[in-house]
């Protein structure tokens, strides 16, 4: 295992060969990962906002599904990985409160969730795994070398997908 590359909320970070991409407490929030298995290439964003266009402080593009998947799409390709090869992976996007009114404006885990699966299909990424929803949060550790995502969750164990 090579480097171990921490990546907070609302940013991002790529790697490849052995490295290894973590984030921590993914509630609502959705982990999205791009993956190139050939060229080992593996980029990880922690994405806390569905979109850039109904927020007016918008200037951190990793914050937002819109502009932080183009974000990590761009830093994929420039340390090495094919477009034509990418395959994408969530975790993520749970509802961490409930709430007595039916308001979709509450359900963020829903929504980023959501968005997040509607820019990756208009770039035409195909998500191979997800993990997604629930009331639990979540952290997330990509490993570039085999572009396994290992989720922990307390009190519901690790799994791979």
């Amino acid at each position: 295992m090579g480097e171990i590359i921490k990546v907070g909320m609302a940013d991002l970070n790529v790697t490849r060969g052995d490295g290894v991409l973590t984030t921590l407490g993914l509630g609502s929030c959705v982990g999205v990962t791009l993956y190139d298995p050939i060229k080992k290439v593996a980029g990880l964003a922690h994405i806390m906002l569905p979109s850039s266009k109904t927020i007016r402080n918008n200037t951190n593009p990793a914050k937002f599904a819109d502009t932080g998947i183009l974000l990590l799409l761009e830093k994929v390709l420039k340390l090495g990985a094919s477009k034509s090869r990418l395959v994408s992976k969530l975790a993520g996007g749970a509802q961490m409160f409930s709430f007595s009114n039916k308001n979709d404006i509450m359900k963020i885990g829903e929504r980023n969730a959501l968005a997040c699966k509607e820019m990756l299909n208009e770039l035409k990424i195909p998500i191979l795994a997800e993990d997604i929803g629930g009331n639990f949060g979540r952290t997330i550790e990509l490993y570039a070398d085999t572009g396994i995502i290992v989720v922990k969750t307390i009190g519901r164990g690790t799994k791979q997908i």
